[in-house]
């Protein structure tokens, strides 16, 4: 098996990297190899008997898409996780939680203009739904960690929302909960290649506050909460309790 961990920051894979230059993440982190491909770097290593090609796409929906394709078909990810950082559109999701998208989105997707609901393209559809085993895989690893892991529909698009009114726009029409910049590609590729994937957010911003607000300072936390998460399913992967 081999297991494509990606995120749209350098600081969102950081805690990865760290840890296979120097202090090997729980001891099974090892294999490093940093290859150069396609304008970007993607780094191979091992853990347990699971290969792993990590690497971070750059902020967007066309460099994740170009990244998400990459692990895929260039390094051969039988499965991708994605790791990072998500605006809260429901009031409900406070700053810290964690989320994993049920399905994703493209809330600046629009062709309304022909007849059609926005996010949606002839071909396509609105929704893309991530895996149900991953899922059910990241419960069981938020319940032996005594975290609250929160499910929702995650809306991407290429702006970063700050102003409240657009928020809530989004929210109300795509029955989002959260907002980023990348998901929807990757769950876009993964379902057109036939990979299981998962999509992980740590909430950056509340729905009702300037999202620029404390953004920098926040990133780097959640960066290390995020990436022990994803380790952790990875763990369970290597201990045969993911088919």
């Amino acid at each position: 098996m081999k297991v494509a961990i990606l995120g749209a920051m350098q600081e969102e894979i950081e805690p990865f990297l760290s840890s296979a230059k120097h202090e090997p993440l729980l001891k099974y982190f090892n294999k490093y190899n940093e290859i150069n491909y396609g304008k970007n770097i993607y780094y191979e290593a091992k853990y347990k008997d699971i290969e792993v090609v990590l690497g971070y796409s750059k902020i967007g929906k066309v460099n994740a898409a170009l990244s998400a394709a990459t692990m895929i078909e260039r390094f051969d990810a039988d499965i991708l996780l994605f790791t990072g950082v998500a605006g809260a559109v429901k009031k409900e999701l406070k700053i810290g939680d964690l989320i994993a998208a049920t399905a994703l989105c493209q809330h600046d997707l629009d062709i309304s203009i022909f007849g059609h609901p926005y996010g949606f393209v002839p071909g396509g559809a609105v929704y893309v739904n991530t895996s149900l085993k991953l899922l059910k895989l990241a419960h069981k690893c938020a319940k032996k960690q005594g975290l609250k892991l929160q499910e929702g529909i995650i809306a991407t698009g290429d702006q970063f929302v700050a102003d409240s009114d657009k928020k809530e726009w989004i929210a109300k029409t795509f029955n989002a909960d959260a907002i980023e910049m990348e998901g929807a590609a990757v769950a876009v590729i993964c379902d057109a290649l036939n990979t299981p994937f998962f999509v992980l957010r740590a909430i950056s911003d509340a729905a009702d506050m300037d999202a620029r607000f404390d953004f920098d300072q926040f990133l780097k936390d959640s960066a290390k909460v995020s990436s022990k998460f994803v380790v952790s399913m990875l763990e369970e992967m290597a201990n045969g309790n993911f088919e």
